[in-house]
Parts: C-alpha cells; sequence; structure tokens
C-alpha cells in the first residue's frame, strides 16, 4: 500500500483515526478549561468564560498585589513567639490555679482528663494561650469552652497557660510508633506528625499529644479534614488531615494515647 494512498480521507482507518483524536482533543479540552475550572468555588472561576481564560492563566481580572483574600470565617490572629512564656512568675501561675477551678470538671483537677477532653498538664503555654485566644474570638468554637472563654482577660489567659505549663505533664508514649507518626506520608503530602508536635522538632502553637485521648484526638484530626475547625495559621493541619486515611487517623490517635498501634 503506497504513503499516499494510507494519508487519504478515502482511507476508513485514516478516518476513523483522525476524528478519534479530533474528539480526544475537545473532550480534554472541555474537561481542562471548562468543567475543572466550572465546579471551583472562587470567585475568579464562576462563569464559563471566567472558566477558559483562568485555566489559560489568563484570568480576566487579576488579584491586585498585597490584596487579601477573605475567607468566610473567622480565621487565628493569634501573634506567638519562642520566647513569650518564658520564666513565667509565681504569682502569675497562681493566678492561673485559682482560674483553673473553673475548668477542672472537664479537664482535671491536675489538668488530666477523664472526659475525653484535652489533658492541659505540661502543655505548652502558648498553646493553652493560642486557643484561649481562638474560642474567645471565634476562629475556634465549641459548645462549652466558647463562653468560658468570653470573659477572660489577656492576663487570664496568660496566667492560665502559665499554670497549665507547669504540671507534670502525662507520661511520654513509649514504643514504635506508627509510619504516619514517625514518616508521614510524603507522597501524599503529609509530614511526620514528631516534625511538628515533638519526638523530633517542636512547632510554636502545636500541642504536645502524648498521652491526650484517644477520642478527641481523632475528632479533632476529623475536624480539620472535613473543615468544621479552622483556626490553624496557614491551613496546615486541614492540608494534611484531608490526606490521612480513617486507619492512619486511627493510628495516630490510638499512639498519642498510649496505645499499641495496627
Amino acid at each position: 500500500m503506497s504513503e499516499e494512498r494510507l494519508f487519504t480521507l478515502r482511507n476508513v482507518w485514516f478516518r476513523a483515526s483522525v476524528g478519534a483524536t479530533i474528539l480526544a482533543l475537545v473532550g480534554a479540552a472541555l474537561i481542562g478549561f471548562v468543567w475543572l475550572p466550572s465546579v471551583q468555588r472562587d470567585a475568579q472561576f464562576q462563569g464559563i468564560w471566567n472558566a477558559i481564560c483562568s485555566a489559560a492563566g489568563v484570568p480576566r481580572q487579576w488579584y491586585q498585589a498585597g490584596t487579601p483574600v477573605t475567607p468566610g470565617y473567622k480565621v487565628s490572629t493569634a501573634e506567638l513567639t519562642p520566647q513569650m512564656f518564658d520564666n513565667a512568675s509565681t504569682l502569675s501561675i497562681g493566678r492561673g490555679a485559682t482560674l483553673s477551678l473553673r475548668c477542672t470538671m472537664c479537664h482535671g483537677p491536675q489538668g488530666m482528663s477523664e472526659a475525653n477532653s484535652p489533658n492541659l498538664a505540661g502543655q505548652f503555654a502558648s498553646v493553652v494561650y493560642k486557643e484561649l485566644l481562638d474560642f474567645q474570638s471565634g476562629a475556634r468554637k465549641n459548645a462549652v469552652m466558647t463562653p468560658m472563654a468570653q470573659n477572660l482577660s489577656d492576663q487570664d489567659m496568660r496566667d492560665l497557660a502559665a499554670y497549665y505549663a507547669s504540671l507534670p505533664p502525662a507520661a511520654r508514649v513509649r514504643g514504635q510508633p506508627p509510619g504516619i507518626v514517625a514518616l508521614g506520608a510524603p507522597m501524599r503530602n503529609i509530614p511526620a506528625c514528631a516534625s511538628c508536635h515533638g519526638g523530633v522538632d517542636h512547632k510554636v502553637g502545636t500541642p504536645w499529644l502524648d498521652g491526650m485521648p484517644a477520642a478527641y484526638t481523632r475528632a479533632q484530626l476529623a475536624a480539620f479534614a472535613d473543615g468544621t475547625r479552622h483556626n490553624d495559621i496557614s491551613e496546615q493541619m486541614r492540608n494534611i488531615a484531608r490526606n490521612m486515611t480513617a486507619g492512619e487517623i486511627d493510628a495516630a490517635a490510638a499512639w498519642y494515647a498510649g496505645g499499641a498501634h495496627p
């Protein structure tokens, strides 16, 4: 068969291959430039033409440099530094002990919960302070904690943070940690839990998790994953939790609580 006869529209196989290629290109263009962008909720993708332009990298309206994108919920505005709770005074710790009497029903008389609430004994002061600020501002919501935090002054929150940080923490978790804690899952953009929450390194504002009730840790990871909790600065925990499997969440929660992992 000659080349001229092969590449001619009179050849049924040539017509079929050209037609299939055109259909595949049109389908890919519709999916990539219309359907996928149009299902996004961001304003720049609304409307077919906006979706096409944005997918092509030329949105009809560019965000101005420095223009903030305001989310539809309150975010944490807490500002933390590693040294802000250094050298807490005994007076501050004593005031915190008095203020903590209203917290004992959920967090225990010595900061160790028996009600699946978080253990606060030995918790980093910056963590207690940040979460109280977030409950007060509405960045984090809870039927019990939100009203409890409303009437606290900034000094009250600092005193409570200093008191709980002064208490002996839960016994450190021992044994071989599960992979999600020790190694993470790099292919799914999940860092090792230990890289922020202690064990390998610690990031300011991230809680100490050893001894934390498994039900509480599991519930918080689920809340981050579905977006109902959103007081994590830069969305780091939401991005991590939504990529974790149910088994990984259970394994991390069980291990930090002191139990064996699967």
